[in-house]
């Protein structure tokens, strides 16, 4: 299963990014999906960054395996989770 979100149409709205975040990592974890896609978009990197420091939290990085920049689009990342 493969959950995407994207971040275009709150990218000025901090609290509302994190919300997000959380939201879909909790869905990724309840539903055990193997992928989850988000979309900061390109744009000056900045959104982006701000996803990276969520995910880098001690908290949320407990609960994925591993992040992946797509090497074909900057403004996607992919963030994978193993289950057992």
């Amino acid at each position: 299963m493969k959950l995407k979100l994207d971040l275009h149409d709150i990218f000025n709205r901090g609290h509302d990014i994190d919300r997000a975040l959380r939201g879909i990592i909790d869905e990724a974890v309840a539903k055990k999906a193997t992928l989850v896609e988000i979309i900061p978009g390109k744009g000056s990197g900045q959104l982006k960054k701000r996803v990276l420091r969520f995910l880098d939290q001690k908290e949320i990085k407990e609960l994925y395996h591993r992040v992946e920049k797509d090497s074909k689009n900057f403004g996607r990342l992919f963030v994978h989770f193993r289950w057992k």
